[in-house]
């Protein structure tokens, strides 16, 4: 969260091939050819995904919960309906504690006990809830230590975030991944794994754990670090609620003064990658769905950046645009905030903990936005859970990766239930390795195999389509032959040399085959 805005995601270029050699297939298409005799039936990927049911459409549930600051001095009193109109509130945040990183602690000052004798935090949690409110918790931040990144052991992590979940009967996180966390890898795997493994757990009480993922943005969308975050929970088959986007800080002064125009932008923005990721990962939404798996933050009044203003006037602009959209989430930073600097007139520009810096009357944002009459257990929206991938190698609808084989621009291959395409040639480069940048892998992940795929079988010819292939024969440049059933033509002279070659060796056989197997770009072979 804001003081000072950090700057996330850098541009980057693919390696660019003047001429891309010619690709060497791996074993894997040997072990094609051998199941020939087998005849099993391929079913296409994208006509098996067709085949999914379709998400039952939900109702329109929009949603505002504001963020306090809990360790803030003087204490928030977001327990009181006259201090906070909302039906929910985000409290934060729960980071590492120093020295001792996979213990949580209140932005790292407070233990979960200190902090019960501090602020009588759990007791306040216990009294916003008898008041019909929903407490829910944020962990990381733009501050300090994030659990994950602190925390190196994951059984030690999934520990430190259900003893917060104990502690105050949660039923939905936020996880704010701000900052270094970002740029973490190791950090970004550990946190997916960790919070799968918790909606695990629920699953076997027979509860269930809401999961929102917060994360920074730019008018143009998620950057590449923050799309990372995203893709590691979506990998880990992490049931999400949604993405939450810090629409502040955007780096200058948007032009005519207002701010409502680039948060617009990159929730617009979002959403669209949003919808892409989820289709990746097998789950197809509508656009109204997706949107209600959007969360809009804003940092109301002065920004961090000089001459960016979220103003009174945004804020109604906002709420008709989260009306008209059926985004699922408003947030704000913060309570603590939502008051003018300045008893009798504001003071305009000043950039506080404790105050907006614009002019406003007390809580006002708060209760412009708590016009959104839904909660955040209400929403009806299907569960946002990647389909299982099949990782069977029988089922695999394209070739199977393989570490020493070369693949030209779009090859299909499948790692570990999932396919992917080559994006540019490339030797020993694992489709399934996460990386920060998406420029920096050659492979697109393009969806999971699902139930119903099968492997491929290959075009055989007729016998006599042509002579079949035989030891003693001479062939010239241009002659087509039968080999296993399957149709070569010479590139060269040659005698006594198998068209079997031509699948272990394209570029020294003197064969060419006249097939192609799916995942092979046209006129690959």
């Amino acid at each position: 969260m804001p003081d000072s805005r950090m700057v996330h995601g850098t541009d980057g270029q693919r390696p660019v091939f003047e001429e891309e050699p010619e690709q060497r297939l791996s074993l894997v298409r040997v072990f094609m050819a051998l199941l020939l005799v087998a005849g099993v039936a391929y079913g296409a990927f994208e006509g098996v995904r067709s085949k999914l049911a379709p998400i039952a459409a939900s109702t329109s549930v929009s949603w505002f919960a504001p963020y306090v600051d809990v360790t803030l001095t003087p204490t928030y009193s977001f327990q009181s309906p006259g201090s906070n109109p909302a039906a929910q509130t985000v409290l934060g945040f729960v980071v590492a504690t120093p020295g001792s990183p996979c213990t949580p602690s209140w932005g790292a000052v407070d233990s979960l006990p200190q902090a019960d004798q501090s602020i009588a935090l759990s007791a306040r949690v216990a009294e916003l809830e008898q008041q019909g409110a929903r407490a829910i918790v944020s962990f990381g931040g733009r501050s300090n230590t994030d659990l994950a990144v602190g925390c190196k052991d994951s059984s030690s992590l999934v520990q430190a975030y259900q003893s917060v979940i104990d502690r105050y009967h949660l039923h939905t996180i936020d996880l704010d991944v701000e900052g270094t966390a970002l740029d973490d890898l190791s950090a970004t795997r550990r946190r997916a794994a960790a919070i799968r493994q918790l909606q695990l757990d629920a699953q076997r009480h027979h509860t269930s754990l809401g999961v929102w993922l917060t994360l920074p943005v730019e008018p143009t969308g998620l950057q590449d670090n923050a799309l990372s975050v995203l893709d590691s929970m979506l990998s880990a088959r992490v049931d999400l609620a949604g993405v939450n986007i810090l629409a502040m800080d955007f780096g200058h002064a948007p032009s005519g003064g207002s701010m409502i125009d680039p948060v617009e932008r990159a929730a617009t923005a979002a959403q669209g990658q949003l919808a892409d990721q989820f289709r990746s990962y097998g789950v197809v939404e509508t656009s109204r769905q997706v949107w209600q798996r959007i969360g809009i933050t804003v940092m109301i009044g002065q920004n961090d950046v000089a001459g960016e203003r979220f103003t009174t006037a945004d804020a109604r602009s906002l709420l008709a645009f989260v009306n008209q959209r059926n985004v699922g989430r408003v947030s704000m930073w913060s309570l603590n905030r939502d008051v003018q600097c300045g008893s009798t007139f504001a003071q305009v520009g000043l950039n506080s903990n404790t105050c907006s810096g614009t002019p406003q009357a007390a809580l006002e944002f708060s209760r412009t936005f708590s016009a959104l009459g839904g909660k955040s257990s209400g929403t009806s929206v299907a569960p946002a859970l990647p389909p299982q991938p099949d990782t069977d190698p029988a089922a695999a609808p394209f070739p199977l990766w393989a570490p020493d084989s070369s693949y030209q621009s779009g090859y299909k291959v499948v790692r570990d239930g999932y396919i992917y395409q080559a994006k540019w040639y490339n030797t020993g480069q694992d489709p399934g390795q996460q990386v920060q940048y998406s420029w920096q892998s050659p492979w697109e992940l393009l969806g999971p195999v699902l139930p119903g795929d099968h492997a491929p079988t290959l075009p055989t010819l007729p016998a006599g389509t042509y002579p079949s292939w035989s030891t003693s024969a001479g062939y010239h440049a241009g002659d087509r032959v039968l080999y296993n059933g399957l149709g070569y033509a010479a590139k060269w002279a040659n005698q006594g040399a198998s068209p079997q070659e031509a699948v272990l060796d394209p570029a020294g056989s003197p064969w060419r085959a006249l097939y192609t197997i799916p995942g092979e770009p046209t006129g690959g072979g």
